[in-house]
């Protein structure tokens, strides 16, 4: 993940001597120890020379097994085994046993080693054995069992090593509750252990099939430089205006947030580069951490990739992935609206300008020179549009994104023909690197292989011709980092997966689900909001120690059958819990994406954290909104009242942002404030008499505000 962040900093030219900061004056701590402080998966060890070699060949060749078992028919719990007896072994020789032993380059203690290998042999025992394990279904052998209990409490070390404490509260006290129950000890084991109802289950497979695509494309992303190119493009649209550092990070953060699902890197990456620009202009360190933090935080909400949870929340609602993302492309649209508009009047209140002119790129000349880098995020869309699969779209965005590198070699080629350079061994490299592109021709309209099949092998035959010639070893040295990285990135969410899985199997094991909804829907006498209320809390205690994947797994599981049942439309009731499982990265007491902005902008953490949460107010108020009123997310809601929604909506924000703020044309009075933000509650929520209501009230304090501001001017001059 550094990597990603290194590069980041590195490309884009809002940073350094630009904008006339010096970011190491402001930030004294590396990405990579802010990651390793707020991101317990970035807390790995560190490997130099040939053991750096030998673990970048490890990650390189399980690469390959996650890309070759798209080829491979065998059994789904056997292939699910593998995998996650890969990440074990792999984990215990990178998640150290205490943090301090990553300050020790090319260490492994022994017992890792040992770790290691016992922890993944019940995994890759049951994969070897599978035929014979189902067949004895629940009759579990001596054997079954303990290497069951083995490969349970070794996921669960591991998983306090790269994910936390907390997650292992949680399924140790569902385990607990499974024995509780009356279960038996073999009853556990197998339907935790052996069946498609616990570790290998639906979290784990689809983490496993589609979600480490995803990874993996947000890395070639950002070897591409994508982050650099978003962060001035954002400049350029917005650098030059009132308080133009902090507008330039909620955009870059919102088009970041297509591709990356992670609240804490996004900060670190973008905030490196965002912070010390918004406290050079005059923001208090704390609101420039909170805005990096907030906007951040925002891009796990943002469609078309929305994070590793909305996939799951696909899998296990059975709502196409595509329904998913446009419902939530209102709601993201709100959010970082909302915080774009108090950024603003906030500036205005303070008096910010933006930054000079000359410093700021010409959008035109920056869009047609680096605009070809959206391609890889537009085959994503629209290939999901056209319901392709997600892996078959995950795999022709990252052969894009190959493409793109190889274009680009040959254009240098090119160029160096012209010019009479190394003709014989450029001809030869712009042959070999067509080579790629024929294959995969050939393979999709001659053969009839698979899409993403046929992307997979073409990528594979760009990476060794890539390293054919001398001009282009490099593009195939990056893409070799990209698959390290993002397969890297996956390990933690896989780990926190298939802990999920545990809570998801005794939920099923026990009947809890059916359990609670007859104790809760009881006591909430049909009260939606208490519920959701009560929901809302649970979901942000548990985020505070629980990633995000994990905690919408596990109140998916739980709170969203409570919602149904008690009317709460399908889609809204997973949009619910998924809301309030990411803003829980930005509120306190545990504020993990806060707390890395603030180690940026050198703020108080807390202080951060708070004006974080403000500053999201939008992401508090809107689950609720489109709980009580779903047209919201587009459901039963025709073309004239979407348009009505998103012109209401946006109406709303502003009253509301300006609210918040105390500011709109001068500064507010109570007696302005209290209104307006009731007028822009009233035009968020959808419905003819209330965005009657709200208008009313919006329009009347506006009014004034213009009114009153002008006067004021006026006994200014006189």
């Amino acid at each position: 993940m550094s990597e990603n962040i290194e590069n980041k900093q590195n490309k884009s030219s809002v940073a350094g001597a630009q904008m006339g900061t010096n970011i190491e004056d402001v930030n004294t701590k590396s990405a990579d120890e802010l990651m390793a402080e707020f991101d317990r998966e970035s807390n790995t060890r560190q490997f130099t020379g040939i053991p750096g070699l030998l673990v970048k060949i490890a990650f390189l060749a399980f690469a390959g097994f996650v890309f070759l078992t798209r080829f491979l028919t065998f059994p789904e719990q056997a292939r699910m085994a593998a995998f996650l007896g890969i990440i074990i072994f792999l984990g215990y020789l990178i998640y150290p046993l205490y943090k301090k032993q990553t300050k020790k380059i090319n260490f492994v203690p022994w017992y890792d080693f040992i770790f290691a290998v016992v922890g993944s042999m019940p995994y890759f025992y049951y994969a070897y054995n599978f035929t014979a394990i189902t067949n004895r279904a629940a009759l579990l052998n001596t054997t079954d069992k303990v290497m069951a209990i083995i490969g349970i409490l070794f996921l669960f070390e591991l998983c306090r090593r790269a994910v936390g404490l907390p997650i292992l509260f949680v399924a140790g006290g569902f385990i607990a509750y499974a024995f509780i129950y009356g279960k038996s000890l073999q009853s556990v084991l197998y339907n935790l252990f052996y069946t498609t109802n616990g570790i290998l289950g639906t979290p784990l497979n689809v983490c496993s099939t589609f979600i480490v695509f995803f990874i993996i494309l947000g890395a070639f992303l950002e070897k591409t430089g994508i982050g650099g190119f978003f962060v001035d493009l954002a400049n350029s649209v917005a650098g030059y205006a009132s308080g133009g550092p902090a507008k330039v990070a909620v955009i870059s953060s919102a088009l970041e947030g297509m591709y990356s699902g992670s609240s804490v890197a996004n900060t670190v990456g973008s905030g490196s580069v965002t912070i010390p620009v918004m406290k050079s202009i005059g923001y208090k360190p704390e609101f420039a951490a909170a805005v990096e933090a907030a906007a951040s935080t925002g891009g796990q909400i943002m469609p078309p990739i929305m994070g590793a949870a909305a996939f799951l929340m696909s899998e296990i609602t059975a709502i196409p992935y595509v329904t998913i993302a446009v419902a939530a492309i209102l709601p993201a649209i709100l959010y970082f609206t909302g915080i774009f508009m108090m950024i603003h009047f906030e500036a205005k209140k303070l008096g910010l300008k933006g930054l000079p002119k000359e410093s700021i790129p010409n959008f035109f000349k920056l869009f047609f020179r680096k605009g070809y880098l959206f391609l890889p995020i537009i085959v994503l869309v629209v290939l999901m549009s056209f319901n392709r699969t997600p892996a078959q779209s995950a795999c022709m965005a990252i052969l894009t994104t190959m493409a793109l590198m190889l274009v680009t070699d040959v254009v240098k080629m090119v160029k160096k023909l012209k010019h009479g350079e190394d003709t014989k061994s450029d001809i030869i490299d712009t042959v070999l690197l067509l080579l790629p592109i024929i294959a995969f021709v050939v393979l999709m309209f001659v053969m009839s292989v698979k899409m993403e099949n046929a992307a997979i092998l073409a990528g594979l035959l760009y990476i060794i011709v890539s390293f054919c010639g001398k001009q282009t070893r490099e593009s195939g040295k990056i893409s070799l980092d990209a698959l390290e990285t993002g397969i890297r990135n996956t390990m933690g969410v896989s780990l926190a997966c298939g802990l999920a899985g545990i809570v998801a199997g005794v939920v099923t094991l026990t009947s809890l689900g059916s359990t609670l909804i007859g104790v809760i829907v009881p006591i909430a006498q049909n009260n939606l909001f208490f519920a959701l209320f009560l929901t809302m809390l649970t979901c942000i205690v548990l985020g505070m120690g629980v990633p995000t994947t994990a905690n919408y797994l596990i109140m998916a599981t739980i709170t969203a059958p409570i919602l149904v049942e008690m009317g709460l439309p399908l889609l809204a009731a997973h949009m619910f819990v998924f809301y309030f499982g990411i803003v829980a990265d930005i509120t306190p007491p545990v504020a993990l994406a806060a707390y890395a902005g603030s180690a940026i902008a050198n703020s108080n953490p807390f202080k951060t954290g708070v004006i974080a949460t403000r500053l999201a107010i939008t992401a508090f108020i809107i689950p609720y909104i489109f709980a009580f009123n779903p047209k919201m997310l587009f459901i039963d809601a025709s073309v004239i009242e979407v348009i009505v929604i998103i012109i209401t909506s946006l109406i709303g924000i502003f009253a509301l942002s300006a609210g918040l703020e105390g500011y709109m044309f001068r500064k507010m009075k109570v007696y302005e404030i209290i209104p307006l933000i009731i007028g822009g509650l009233l035009m968020i929520y959808p419905g003819v008499i209330s965005d009657s209501i709200g208008i009313v009230i919006v329009a009347a304090v506006t009014g004034y505000q213009i009114y009153s501001a002008r006067a004021e001017k006026k006994k200014l001059k006189a």
